[in-house]
């Protein structure tokens, strides 16, 4: 039997991260949480409040941590590189000290250097952050982006390079988002489209999704726009989320939105999901 996958959303943590994230969660009918731990939009860096840290731990609530916007380990930028080296020491320690099972990082851009130059470059900062990671402790879940720009990871097949880079390293999982795929080129919109998706995926990376972005897309397959839609309103449609729960590769990996719209939209979406998955 499919395991079933649980379903939830990114989550405000204004009022605490335990106490205003698992509020907010109630309100969307949220299953299992994303959050935020520092300021996602710049690089000072929280340190956290130890109670509401075991708070949530207690809860046993499934968390996982996204890492702020501006980390680009490909950047040829020396300042950008130390503070996005910082950034996800920070958050990985952040993730192990409330309990989550990932932090979730862009691939990142090569900007003006070469694809070679940011992959190496990439290994030599990355992979000794991956070495220092307990058995116990989260996973680095690298999330492609949608292909605009000099970006070092979009396409499934990209992520082989990418995770070479790092020596396949055990810690190093993936995070699909479903609108990014779309964008760059991956047609989510039919069933033949999503098993083929997965399928390369798990022929490529077999058991390192962990995580899967549920967006639909207000732009067209390949357009390389990251502009996500709320769940059946977009280009995907919602009957492509069925299939993706339904495919193997999938089978209990949790579906976090990340949908516009406020608590009214995202229990919407999150239930339409639910109803999709409980169908199969």
């Amino acid at each position: 039997m499919t395991s079933l996958s649980l379903i939830g959303g990114h989550v405000s943590v204004t009022g605490g991260l335990a106490k205003g994230g698992l509020r907010s969660a109630a309100d969307i009918g949220a299953e299992m949480i994303q959050v935020f731990v520092t300021n996602p939009r710049g690089w000072a860096l929280a340190a956290g409040d130890p109670a509401q840290d075991e708070l949530l731990r207690a809860s046993g609530t499934v968390t996982f941590v996204h890492a702020p916007y501006l980390v680009n380990l490909g950047t040829p930028s020396a300042d950008t590189l130390e503070k996005s080296v910082a950034t996800v020491r920070h958050g990985l320690l952040r993730s192990a000290a409330i309990g989550a099972r990932g932090l979730v990082v862009h691939t990142g851009s090569a900007v003006s250097q070469t694809r070679e130059e940011a992959l190496r470059q990439l290994r030599e900062r990355l992979l000794p952050l991956l070495e220092e990671l307990p058995d116990d402790g989260p996973d680095l879940l690298l999330e492609p982006m949608a292909g605009q720009g000099g970006m070092l990871c979009a396409t499934v097949q990209e992520l082989e390079p990418y995770l070479a880079a790092l020596d396949w390293h055990p810690k190093a999982g993936v995070c699909l988002d479903t609108c990014h795929a779309f964008a760059a080129g991956h047609d989510l919109s039919t069933a033949d489209g999503v098993r083929e998706t997965l399928d390369r995926l798990h022929a490529l990376a077999p058991g390192r999704l962990r995580l899967i972005h549920a967006n639909d897309s207000k732009d067209v397959c390949g357009s390389k726009k990251d502009r996500h839609e709320n769940i059946g309103a977009g280009h995907i449609g919602a009957e492509a989320f069925a299939e993706l729960m339904r495919h193997p590769a999938a089978a209990g990996i949790p579906l976090c939105i990340e949908t516009p719209g406020g608590a009214d939209k995202h229990r919407e979406d999150i239930e339409l999901l639910k109803k999709l998955r409980d169908g199969l």
